[in-house]
């Protein structure tokens, strides 16, 4: 049964599809609802995050906004996973480049992502926990490019909790083989394992962190991401034949 929260509020009986995908920006999430898929309904409208609910090639999806940080997405990727039965999150949101390796427009995977963040404190480890995506999600957002002729490039991500950050962090990240930096993807993998639950984390690259230093407009972040639109509702479809897993975040 579906219970209403603070933050997601069902407005239509359609409801969330097993996947949804979550881009930052509200706009982007009613971009992908008015061009991608059939039949779109808005479904959650609360802080105006405008959660859409539609059909691509048959299969129900749906698209709605985190907002920035790893706060905002944890907040929804919790709610999307305990209360309203959602198997898969798939992130498809924006990043600076870090590694040479990627340039602009690249679409990069999160295999794993490091973190500033003290998100994780919470779930009282005596350590430090690896916060990676779903291997199975992965694999099959893999393959899917390869059949679309897509180039995806696959490694980790620096989430930080800072955008304007005085120590400038980046570089160090960069030593250590990450391709780019983001704020959102830790949070949704350290929910998706917490709630036993699917999540990943795929990216288009709108900056360079390395000179010459370059980046994207707004309005081109907006809706000249279709490449990994693309990919992430393709890749949707396939999920659906994945096994259901029913949340376990009340276990101890």
């Amino acid at each position: 049964m579906f219970k209403n929260t603070p933050h997601i509020k069902i407005e239509n009986e359609i409801g969330f599809g097993n996947t949804v995908l979550m881009p930052g920006d509200p706009l982007r999430s009613k971009f992908i609802a008015e061009n991608f898929l059939d039949d779109a309904v808005l479904v959650n409208n609360v802080r105006g995050v405008q959660g859409y609910t539609g059909y691509y090639k048959g299969i129900k999806v749906s698209v709605m906004a985190s907002g920035m940080g790893i706060p905002a997405i944890g907040i929804y990727s919790y709610e999307l996973f305990n209360f309203f039965d959602v198997q898969n999150i798939v992130r498809i949101g924006s990043a600076g480049a870090l590694s040479r390796e990627v340039g602009l427009r690249d679409i990069v995977a999160a295999m794993g992502a490091c973190t500033n963040s003290n998100f994780a404190s919470q779930y009282e480890l005596n350590g430090n926990i690896a916060s990676i995506c779903d291997y199975d999600l992965l694999r099959i957002t893999k393959d899917t490019a390869d059949e679309l002729g897509y180039t995806m490039k696959i490694g980790n991500l620096y989430s930080s909790d800072t955008f304007y950050d005085d120590m400038t962090p980046a570089r160090a990240w960069q030593k250590m083989g990450c391709l780019a930096v983001e704020m959102e993807s830790a949070g949704l993998y350290l929910n998706a394992l917490r709630c036993k639950k699917r999540a990943l984390a795929i990216c288009t690259i709108s900056d360079l962190a390395y000179e010459p230093f370059e980046g994207l407009s707004s309005e081109e972040r907006q809706c000249s991401f279709t490449q990994m639109m693309t990919l992430a509702l393709e890749s949707a479809v396939k999920f659906e034949n994945l096994p259901r897993r029913e949340a376990r975040n009340d276990e101890v």
